[in-house]
């Protein structure tokens, strides 16, 4: 592994992987804490629709799949906030229809060439340095609004009727977390692909919140465990000639086998 990273495209790799996790770490611990992992499973699959959009009119890929995944992130915020109950059939259903968009803007593209395999999967081991910038850019954004917004997101997350007490635009604020989900989303496309980001957003988390005292130090953990997931899952693929997005998986869900036995060996507190 070591003697790979005299690569160029290996350094890229590694740095695309870490700066993901911290991506994967913050939005990822604020997608367990407030439980709306299918909000961000129908973002994510939704924003194929974006993907087939970008290639249909011959966009660089990222302008396309951010603008339709947001569009989508807020429709999907809105009817949260508004029709909870009816929340996540309209979820699945624009999730179905991005996915469908995307799949017939594809066949619709002239001379399509498109490697389908590396959106689905992840294509870590072609990221670019440009895309590299991008994703220091929006990494440090998100932890800007993070960190700015951090007692209000804590209330958020915790008591909900507590942070409107508090005086915090609770519908605002969800909106917010939602377009940054959404932003982050498509950053990790690479990393792991359509179909495998909800394990990265999760897993890490998952784990961390176990071994967590605040909401702060499970972004930390799970940032910490995102990072060691994905440079043991790029070892992986380097070594076995593996497709880099589901070699992370696999070792984040040994990580998460390894978690539960961990939990079950632990002593209970009792009266």
């Amino acid at each position: 592994m070591f003697e790979a990273l005299q690569f160029e495209f290996m350094q890229n790799a590694l740095l695309a992987g870490l700066l993901a996790s911290l991506i994967c770490g913050v939005m990822g611990t604020m997608v367990v804490v407030n439980r709306i992992v299918f909000l961000s499973g129908g973002i994510a699959h939704a924003a194929f629709g974006g993907i087939g959009l970008a290639f249909f009119s011959v966009w660089h890929y990222l302008v396309g799949t951010i603008g339709f995944a947001l569009a989508a992130a807020v429709v999907m915020a809105v009817i949260t906030l508004k029709a909870k109950h009816r929340a996540d059939t309209i979820i699945g259903v624009i999730w179905a229809i991005g996915m469908a968009v995307g799949i017939v803007l594809l066949d619709l593209t002239p001379g399509y060439n498109v490697d389908l395999m590396s959106y689905l999967f992840g294509s870590l081991l072609t990221v670019p340095d440009s895309d590299l910038w991008i994703m220091v850019g929006v990494g440090a954004v998100i932890l800007a609004v993070v960190i700015f917004f951090y007692h209000d997101y804590l209330a958020l997350s915790y008591d909900e009727e507590f942070a409107q007490i508090r005086g915090v635009n609770v519908k605002a604020l969800y909106i917010l977390m939602i377009v940054m989900l959404a932003v982050g989303i498509v950053m990790v496309i690479q990393v792991v692909g359509l179909i495998l980001i909800i394990a990265l957003l999760t897993i890490p988390p998952y784990i961390a919140e176990k071994f967590s005292k605040s909401l702060f130090h499970m972004m930390v953990m799970s940032t910490l465990l995102s990072a060691f997931f994905t440079v043991g899952g790029l070892w992986f693929s380097y070594e076995f000639n593996l497709t880099s997005g589901a070699a992370i998986i696999l070792v984040a869900g040994v990580g998460f086998l390894i978690s539960l036995g961990v939990e079950r060996l632990r002593p209970r507190g009792g009266a």
